[in-house]
């Protein structure tokens, strides 16, 4: 609470959004990309992260791909940029303490 002009003021916290863009704790978010990375990091964790990875990253459509084909390919990467992304963000947490 802070006074502006005679007026009282009360200061929400700053809202926190995650690399999903869904908003939590920046606790929560955290923990939730600790989880991923401690899934993927295994060896079959990463056998199975590489697999997503050939048929959604690194897949290519043909010029005969529907509009619904493209965009149910493009959420398939989506989801796989976010386990990748929640692992790189869980290695920055473990190297920044």
């Amino acid at each position: 609470m802070r006074r502006h002009n005679n007026r009282v003021m009360y200061l929400m916290p700053k809202a926190y959004f995650g690399l999903d863009g869904f908003q939590r704790s920046l606790e929560d978010d955290q923990t939730i990309s600790k989880n991923i990375e401690a899934v993927f990091k295994t060896p079959t964790g990463s056998a199975v992260l590489k697999y997503l990875r050939s048929i959604t990253i690194e897949s290519v459509q043909g010029p005969n791909a529907s509009d619904a084909e493209l965009r149910h390919l493009e959420g398939q990467r989506y989801l796989v940029g976010v386990i990748e992304r929640r692992i790189s963000h869980s290695q920055r947490i473990k190297q920044n303490g």
